[in-house]
């Protein structure tokens, strides 16, 4: 019996489906088209998962991980960043699952919650030009989200230049989710070192897409802001 999945499918709550429909965009032609909801906010979902990884076989990550339903891919993905976590010995294991499933993950908090205590812890000693090769050249949106994101991790190591490396690989991506993701770890490698993100933005604030430049510097002084923002009209 997959209790992960049991106890996804009875935490449902069809009040809220609609909601979470809408907020992740599931409309004709917007980024989560057609993805399913149980109507399961993410504090549910995370219980849910603290009281089930431990008994969460790889045959049932399988199973959730390619359901129709956002949650319980959701929870799949929560279930293997704690074996991650716990299982020293089962975190090749759990990095070769998560890569070979991408394309199940596929929206931005599918990725945010769990490609940088996942995919980021695991590279903190390794190569890292996985993440490059998918910021450059991953088949999806989500994977090239997957390739900035994960950098999260090395920001609170002090570790910042594969931020700024990978954000400039993305600087001039069309899609606004990536704009809001280089935007958001910018201004995370800020947080360590302004002047580090302010040499990374001086040669580029000027052709970088708005919403990026925006999340970037939003930690800034109002008027240093401004500054920035009035220099690029």
């Amino acid at each position: 019996m997959n209790v992960l999945l049991q106890q996804m499918h009875q935490h449902a709550n069809p009040a809220q489906v609609a909601g979470l429909a809408r907020f992740f965009k599931t409309g004709p032609g917007q980024y989560g088209e057609g993805d399913r909801f149980l109507g399961i906010k993410v504090p549910v979902t995370r219980e849910v998962v603290k009281q089930c990884w431990k008994t969460s076989t790889w045959e049932d990550l399988e199973e959730c991980i390619g359901s129709g339903f956002h949650e319980v891919r959701l929870a799949a993905l929560l279930a293997l960043v704690e074996i991650f976590r716990h299982n020293k010995a089962q975190r090749q294991e759990c990095v070769n699952f998560y890569l070979s499933h991408t394309g199940f993950i596929n929206n931005w908090d599918l990725v945010d919650l769990s490609c940088y205590p996942l995919l980021g812890e695991w590279l903190l000693d390794k190569d890292r030009s996985l993440l490059y090769n998918l910021a450059r050249s991953g088949k999806t949106l989500w994977e090239q989200r997957i390739g900035i994101v994960s950098t999260m991790t090395f920001i609170r190591h002090g570790q910042l230049e594969d931020t700024f490396a990978i954000a400039d690989i993305l600087l001039h991506h069309p899609h606004d989710l990536i704009h809001k993701a280089v935007g958001w770890l910018l201004r995370e490698a800020g947080k360590r070192d302004k002047a580090a993100l302010q040499a990374f933005l001086l040669p580029r604030y000027q052709i970088m897409p708005r919403t990026m430049l925006r999340y970037a510097i939003e930690k800034f002084p109002e008027e240093e802001r401004k500054h920035w923002l009035e220099s690029t009209r």
